[in-house]
């Protein structure tokens, strides 16, 4: 069985003294969880505090984006390396927000993913269609393209190393969330490209999160879908209570 894996991407927001708050309080709440692994993303601004606050824990600390070169005159940009430096253990990488506002393509996913793998960090990689491309019966092909060219050139081992992220871009901060089958189907198509282009191993074994409006009162419907592995939350993630009762399965 795949063990779940519940990340908050907090995005654009918390200053650090929000992030020390947040992050006291989602201590106390998830202390006594066992058996998922719990991410957090904050901005670049609030990582190192942060990453001492969940020292004594078992929470992980992820970073929302990176450059894939170690260093280099690449202005505004964080590097692996800085990031393994202060404590981070997960990137995510390709999240729609990106693709969509700063001119991330599948090209640049694979190039930061194929750097996160080399420095050590285990990468999210989020796939995704929108509105249009859903109701133009596209989801597959968008998802397989994403999928096949943000993989391209690993190997079955360095695979089993990524956490996937299926993120359905019109479910994303629009209160709209896709059923549970819908995802559930979508994971499941996800598992057979990974079957077909690396082995059927490697496509059980990879998590598979879910992420578009996931909150207390959806999570455990969505978890009992046979192949969603974790959800990876947006405006969820912000509030103590409704990040715990996420990783808690519970409303």
């Amino acid at each position: 069985m795949r063990r779940p894996i519940m990340a908050a991407n907090w995005k654009m927001n918390c200053t650090v003294s929000q992030a020390r708050e947040l992050v006291s309080a989602l201590k106390g709440l998830v202390s006594e969880v066992s058996g998922v692994d719990i991410v957090l993303a904050p901005p670049f601004t609030s990582l190192p505090e942060v990453a001492k606050l969940i020292a004594d824990t078992d929470i992980s600390l992820a970073a929302q984006n990176m450059h894939w070169e170690e260093s280099g005159a690449y202005t505004g940009e964080i590097s692996p390396v800085m990031l393994k430096d202060i404590g981070c253990t997960y990137i995510i990488i390709g999240h729609s927000e990106r693709r969509a506002y700063f001119g991330e393509t599948d090209d640049t996913v694979n190039k930061k993913l194929k750097a996160a793998l080399h420095y050590g960090l285990n990468p999210i990689v989020c796939v995704g269609e929108s509105l249009a491309q859903r109701e133009a019966g596209e989801t597959t092909q968008v998802v397989g393209a994403q999928l096949q060219a943000g993989l391209a050139g690993l190997t079955a081992d360095e695979v089993n190393r990524v956490v996937l992220a299926y993120e359905p871009v019109w479910a994303i901060g629009t209160g709209k969330t896709a059923t549970p089958e819908q995802a559930n189907e979508v994971h499941g198509f996800m598992r057979q490209q990974l079957s077909a282009a690396f082995n059927e191993a490697t496509a059980q074994a990879v998590r598979i999160q879910y992420g578009g409006s996931v909150k207390p009162d959806n999570v455990a419907e969505l978890m009992a879908q046979s192949h969603i592995d974790g959800a990876l939350v947006g405006g969820a993630g912000l509030k103590a209570d409704s990040f715990a009762g996420i990783v808690k399965f519970e409303g």
